[in-house]
This record gives structure tokens, sequence and C-alpha cells, in this order.
């Protein structure tokens, strides 16, 4: 079984820097193009420039989190293939399936029949389909933002690896106590479906259970059945809430974060980009970071003449609490009564403002 990698903040912006300096100094192009098996036995990176890769996209479902990776990977793919003297077409191999999951079959099979490099497969439900449709083929799969990629079966095959967003619940958990010290109960808000919330939601039970806190949990599968969910919430009377790194949940956090202030309920999540959309507070994997290691991971793979094998998917540190000040004011909170309370248990604690996508 492979081993995650786990990269902080500060070594993964050292890392790329070096990485840059030396492909400015080597000014090689990546290997020749002729299929993914060929891509991942190359020999080196010094290899003729112009060459044209075709990365195929799979986006699950437009929201905040899901949207910035894709963004960052395609960023850190122009920025590497002009250094390189390579392009990277994923223009023409770019799909979003919508969270339909006939969506998602067909664009695997397109993908395939289009004969690309390599599919960047973007969420557990996402690797899940591409891996599928690659079967019997030589594509490799890279995968970005999978929660739990051993248990969702990825992890010791040799077409698929990527990279993580494990969330840790603990710490979400460390921060509702340290606000509020004599809390009772906790809600429990997130998609019964979805594989990204299993672990997380059973790492808040476990938490919970330790230290004499009840819960109430609400499940839905679309923005109408999460604003029901909510409503029901508000109906309790319970005072914070808690969603990990659940899509649903992102998708509908526009539409709900407005009653979840009315009531009172602070929205303790998974990722900033739930803040972005009106959440109180996300804590967890910085989704820049994760787009730009996933995209260099298509780089080494394609150009540097790794194979899946030399690759273990990858882990990152949880340590940014991003808050949202207009919600936190909503609430009628202090923002530096919050921020002080949080200090301890993150790296840093950001600020941010609601919008529909991270400028």
């Amino acid at each position: 079984m492979k081993h995650s990698k786990m990269i902080s903040r500060r070594s993964f912006l050292q890392a790329a820097a070096s990485a840059a300096a030396l492909s400015a100094l080597a000014l090689t192009g990546c290997g020749s193009s002729s299929g993914a098996s060929s891509a991942a036995g190359a020999s080196s990176a010094a290899s003729a420039s112009g060459t044209t890769y075709k990365v195929g996209i799979v986006n699950y479902v437009d929201d905040a989190s899901l949207n910035q990776i894709v963004a960052s990977v395609e960023a850190r793919l122009d920025e590497v293939g002009a250094e390189r003297g390579v392009t990277f077409n994923y223009a023409d191999y770019y799909s979003n399936a919508q969270a339909d999951q006939s969506n998602l079959n067909q664009i695997g099979a397109d993908l395939v029949a289009d004969d690309v490099d390599v599919i960047v497969a973007v969420a557990t439900p996402t690797a899940s389909t591409m891996l599928a449709a690659v079967e019997d083929t030589d594509i490799p799969v890279i995968y970005s933002a999978v929660t739990d990629p051993v248990g969702a079966g990825f992890d010791g095959l040799d077409n698929i690896t990527g990279t993580s967003d494990a969330l840790d619940t603990d710490a979400i958990m460390n921060l509702i106590l340290a606000v509020n010290p004599d809390i009772t109960q906790i809600g429990l808000l997130y998609d019964l479906g979805q594989d990204s919330s299993t672990q997380a939601i059973a790492d808040a039970k476990a938490f919970c259970d330790a230290n004499g806190i009840s819960y109430i949990e609400k499940n839905g599968t679309n923005t109408a059945e999460v604003q029901m969910a909510v409503e029901a919430l508000a109906a309790s009377g319970v005072k914070v809430v808690f969603t990990p790194t659940d899509n649903t949940i992102m998708t509908a956090e526009l539409a709900i974060y407005e009653t979840l202030i009315e009531a009172g309920i602070q929205h303790y999540t998974g990722a900033d980009s739930f803040a972005l959309n009106g959440a109180f507070m996300g804590y967890g994997v910085d989704y820049v970071q994760l787009g730009e290691a996933t995209a260099d991971m298509v780089v080494e793979l394609l150009c540097d003449g790794k194979s899946i094998s030399d690759m273990p998917y990858r882990t990152f540190d949880n340590g940014t609490a991003t808050i949202n000040t207009e919600t936190c004011a909503a609430l009628g909170l202090d923002l530096e009564t919050v921020k002080a309370a949080f200090e301890p248990y993150c790296t840093s604690v950001e600020e941010i403002t609601t919008a529909e996508e991270f400028a």
C-alpha cells in the first residue's frame, strides 16, 4: 500500500519555487506525447518543446470549492506549459457533470474515445467513474479533492493517484468549543450519499460522545432537501451546525446561509469556500494549493517520466480557519473575540465576505 505524503503550505511553496527555478535553468520541454503509457515511461524531462498534451478535466458539480480547484489546475498547467514550451490542452477536454451520474459515464466514455493523455477527476464520484472508464486502457487518472482515497479503493492501484482534502474533524470540533465552551448539542448537516462526509461525520459523532455533547442529524441530497433540513435544524433550536467537505451542502450554501443566520446558527464547515458563500466559518485545505499540487502531478506524469506508482497520493495540513466577517457580525459575535478564541487551534485565521465565487 502506498503511504500519503503530507505537505505543509510553507514547504509546498518552497518546493514549487525550487521547481520553477530548476525549470527555468533547464529550459527543457516535456517528453513526447504518444499516449499516456509512453509519457509515464519516459526516461527524463529533456525532450523537444512544442509538444501538446490532451488533458481531460472533469468537474463533479458547480460549487465554489470545486470550481476553485479547476481554475487552479488550469492556471498551473498554463504556467508550467509556458515555462517548458509545451501545451496542456484542457480547454477541448473539460466537462462538468453537474452531479449527474449518467453525465459522468458519458464524459468518461468520450474522453477515452478522445484518447486523452490523462484525466484529472475532481471529487470522489468523478474519480470512481473515470477509473471505471479507463479500464483496459493506458490512460491514467489523477484525482483532486478525494477525501478518503483508501476508503474509496484507490490506494495501491497502478493507474490512479492524486490529492486528498482529508479533513481534521477534531480540529473543527475544538474551534466550536473554543467559541461555545458550554455547548450541549451540535447539528450535523450533510448528504448521506457523499463519500467525503462519511468519515468526518463518524469522527464528529465520536468527538461528541467523548465530550458529552448530543447531536441532531439532518440530511439532503439536493438544494431543496438541504433547505428543508436547515429549517428543521432551526426549529430544533440548535445553535451550532457542522458540515464537512460535502459537495451537496456546498452547492446549497448560498441558498441556506441567511436562514442559518436568522436562526442564530453558527455554521462550521470543512472549507473556506463555504465561508465565501455565507457560512460562519470554514476550516481546512487551501483549494488553490490543492489544485496546483494536482497539476504538478500531471506534469510529473507527462513531462518528468514518473509513473503513478512513483507518486503516492498527497494530503495537506489543515491549519487555516476562515471567518465570514459579515456573518459573524449578523450572528452578534465579536470578530476579535472569535479570532482570539480560534488562534490557539490554527496556524492562521483569515477573513472573508460573502460572494458567489473567489475573485
